[in-house]
């Protein structure tokens, strides 16, 4: 139990909706019961919004978007750092919170609330870092400015499997830059994935209506909040399935909009026969059974050269059985429950498919409520369902391959290009078999498990559109605006 549980400044009312910089409850029908994923306890109760709250929403955003645009860099920027303080004052409350509504282990919470943190202060850079251009004409007399402006209001769709970070990894920057947000949240984490930031930028004195966070079912306003004509952006988490439904959406009708869609992964882990065994050993593990798997950029397959096949297996199999699992707010717990029942009933059938189609499992455990050890599958093939699919769990597949050709040809054989990670004792070869990789991202004697605020985060092929981070977010959520001023009269032929 943290030192906040008791205290009488912990933030509370998480069963009401913030709209307008205002409390208020949900006027839907329909009640989101916000269960912990390991004990089945009931955390709190939502009453949901409607269409109409929706457009309340958004209603408050747009007017209070052209006002927050005009303020000082300074301005923006000290909001953002009154954030970072106050994540810190406060860690143990969010750190807790992560916990019993996320399922994450303690480690998992300490780097999600890390990330958020280091996502917020780079965004604090933001307002003095986006810039425009003069460029020269070739018509006399003439200037070319581009601008960059915000883009306005920003639709933000959260997940829930790191949503404290996932979340403020678009409406830090988006506000940063100018803009106002309408949030979604997850329906399985709305507090850490949306209502708790809304605390905590409240209380950081951000003015009301920039931050807007609806708790509603899909059915009410999961396509009303992309097909809405405010946001002139789309930010999106989530499944690949569910990312083109919502680029349909977005491109499709009456009101076309941008999107920024972050989707599934299929993160190959290749271990090279020259690699430092002992190490890819530990990355691995720690890559595939962080926060249960549920990470798009977790290791997906593990993919081993034949010299080193076996004497990986054994020493990974080894390795994973030390592992502790059960009660995720115990300090030495690395595996912890699954989110939901949907999600464990999805890997208890890739449990049985994977034996179906040929796989041998070493390694398995009883499966407790929601909590799922460790399975390991050797002798898996690139046709299988373990390697074609996304798994999200603590699942793992490790398949042979004959040499480091036919190790890359395996790797890029998914309609997925998010992250990805090669072992090697030679840089120069690994830096070389990094470039082979069709991905958005590649680690080196590294996990596939990484997100650094200044740098690119995103996938290729259906792993979605679009950069997070840095420089490459900037260009996300800014418009380009092309102003030309003729200072002298200019000759037209007719």
């Amino acid at each position: 139990m943290s030192s906040n549980d008791n205290n009488s400044n912990a933030y509370s009312d998480f069963h009401l909706q913030f709209i307008g910089g205002e409390w208020q409850k949900g006027k839907d029908d329909s009640i989101n019961t916000d269960t912990n994923p390991y004990n089945g306890d009931t955390i709190v109760e939502i009453q949901q919004a409607t269409k109409d709250q929706l457009d309340e929403a958004y209603d408050a955003a747009d007017q209070a978007q052209a006002k927050w645009a005009k303020t000082t860099p300074a301005e923006r920027a000290a909001v953002m750092y009154k954030v970072v303080s106050i994540l810190d004052q406060r860690q143990d409350e969010i750190v807790d919170w992560l916990i019993k509504e996320s399922g994450s282990t303690r480690i998992k919470a300490m780097v999600e609330l890390s990330s958020a943190r280091a996502i917020t202060l780079e965004a604090a850079s933001f307002p003095n870092r986006v810039h425009g251009e003069i460029r020269p004409s070739n018509t006399p007399g003439k200037e070319n400015f581009i601008y960059r402006e915000p883009i306005g209001v920003v639709a933000v769709i959260s997940p829930w499997n790191f949503p404290l970070h996932l979340t403020q990894r678009s409406i830090a920057p988006a506000l940063a830059l100018g803009n106002a947000v309408v949030l979604k949240p997850a329906s399985d984490t709305p507090v850490t994935g949306g209502l708790l930031l809304a605390k905590v930028f409240e209380e950081a004195g951000l003015p009301k209506g920039l931050l807007n966070v609806v708790v509603g079912s899909g059915s009410e306003i999961g396509d009303a909040i992309v097909e809405h004509k405010a946001p002139s952006l789309v930010s999106f988490t989530g499944s690949t399935s569910v990312g083109q439904h919502i680029g349909e959406l977005a491109n499709g009708g009456e009101y076309i909009k941008q999107v920024a869609l972050e989707l599934g992964g299929n993160s190959p882990f290749v271990v090279l026969k020259d690699a430092d065994i002992e190490q890819a050993v530990k990355a691995a593990a720690f890559g595939k059974f962080l926060h249960q798997g549920q990470i798009c950029i977790a290791i997906n397959r593990v993919i081993v050269e034949d010299e080193i096949y076996d004497d990986f297996v054994e020493r990974f199999l080894a390795h994973v059985k030390t592992l502790n699992v059960g009660d995720p707010n115990k300090q030495d717990t690395a595996v912890g429950p699954i989110i939901n029942e949907k999600q464990l009933k999805s890997l208890k059938d890739k449990i049985a498919k994977a034996q179906d189609e040929g796989a041998k499992m070493i390694l398995s455990g009883e499966i407790e409520g929601q909590v799922v050890p460790p399975h390991i599958f050797t002798e898996v093939t690139r046709e299988m369902d373990l390697s074609c699919n996304e798994v999200f769990g603590p699942l793992v597949g490790i398949i042979r391959a004959k040499d480091e050709d036919d190790a890359l040809s395996i790797a890029n054989d998914s309609m997925y290009g998010l992250s990805s990670a090669v072992f090697t004792a030679d840089m120069q070869k690994g830096l070389r078999f990094a470039r082979g990789i069709r991905a958005g991202m590649t680690h080196i004697n590294d996990i596939s498990v990484n997100d650094e605020s200044n740098t690119p985060f995103g996938g290729e092929k259906n792993s979605g559109i679009g950069r997070f981070n840095g420089e490459w977010v900037l260009e996300e959520f800014t418009r380009t605006h092309w102003i030309s001023m003729q200072n002298e009269p200019r000759q037209y032929p007719f």
